[in-house]
């Protein structure tokens, strides 16, 4: 079936390239050593699954697709997944809001999937099933349903994940796909009918808003001098607040997180760049950096290799071909 099977990746651009839209925009390793990281995905007739399992700490910045309706889980994660400032206990899930923008951080290895069904047949499962059309909430929601539910859930979510690693022409078979798809609906709005709702609560939205604000600004200035009283204005906090919120949401302050976008920036540069018409120079002053030396000493910190060994190598590298795609 198409788009069932698994990759393995030891370069995290590669990873998150694999990801495309959904669900990672942008990906932050926080620590240096060797990344690595597999993914796992099939797609069953309305069922789109994906499982990660990652071994170093990062950052990621989410933008879901606003055509399906998402429930995201952690695996057996030690230390917890950080979802919006909320810590994901194993047996505790996600259901996210439609088009929703969240960051997502980890403090070592971890694994964690993802379901996505299209809106309109996640409201005709769900009233079939529950009695109920639901569709996504306003805002995403940590719900904690009984252990023996979220159990058979994350059961049969491996079973199908198993499946398209080991043996993935099987999921082509439309009896094998319909009874596992069926089963997995079935145990997914189990969770969602008889479920408890873990605090997430006005504070931690309205705080979530200010990341999001953030987030606009680096967006429009990120290859501009940015000072930090200048982040706050636009983000229209103090810079208290900011700080506080991005070591809640992201696990570092303001300052280090906009370095770090902005080295990925250049390292993106730099590996798509022709070497014979683009130096390094350049694109460290596209992407903000008005001392060479300092940009240099930074990037080889955090990546492990002078921007110029970067630029040298053949521009692009690594999968690009998106995992899920929006439904036709």
């Amino acid at each position: 079936m198409p788009g069932s099977g698994t990759s393995t990746f030891i370069d995290p651009d590669d990873y998150q390239a694999s990801l495309d839209r959904v669900p990672l925009d942008l990906l932050l390793v926080t620590s240096r050593g060797e990344f690595k990281a597999s993914v796992t995905s099939a797609r069953l007739n309305h069922l789109y699954l994906l499982r990660s399992e990652e071994d170093f700490p990062r950052v990621a910045y989410i933008s879901l697709s606003p055509a399906l309706v998402f429930v995201g889980f952690p695996g057996r994660s030690s230390p917890p997944i950080v979802w919006g400032g909320v810590e994901l206990h194993p047996g505790e899930i996600v259901l996210h809001s439609s088009a929703e923008r969240f960051h997502q951080r980890t403090a070592g290895p971890c694994s964690w999937g993802l379901i996505g069904l299209a809106s309109a047949q996640f409201e005709r499962y769900s009233k079939t099933l529950t009695g109920k059309a639901l569709t996504a909430p306003a805002a995403g929601r940590v719900l904690w349903p009984a252990a023996r539910n979220s159990a058979r859930l994350l059961r049969l979510f491996t079973q199908a994940c198993r499946l398209a690693q080991t043996r993935p022409k099987i999921l082509g078979h439309p009896e094998v796909a319909r009874g596992l798809e069926q089963g997995i609906i079935h145990a997914l709005m189990t969770c969602l009918r008889s479920t408890r709702v873990k605090c997430n609560g006005p504070a931690t939205q309205d705080r979530q808003r200010i990341l999001m604000r953030f987030e606009d600004v680096l967006a429009d200035r990120l290859g501009g001098l940015l000072r930090m009283s200048e982040l706050c204005a636009l983000t229209g906090v103090n810079e208290r607040t900011l700080r506080s919120c991005c070591a809640e949401f992201l696990g570092i302050s303001p300052s280090r997180y906009v370095l770090l976008r902005r080295l990925k920036q250049a390292r993106t540069a730099l590996r798509d760049a022709d070497r014979a018409t683009v130096s390094v120079e350049e694109i460290a002053r596209a992407c903000g950096f008005t001392e060479l030396g300092r940009f240099a000493g930074a990037y080889q910190t955090v990546f492990g290799e002078t921007p110029l060994t970067t630029l040298r190598r053949a521009p692009g590298s690594g999968p690009t071909s998106p995992i899920f795609t929006d439904p036709a």
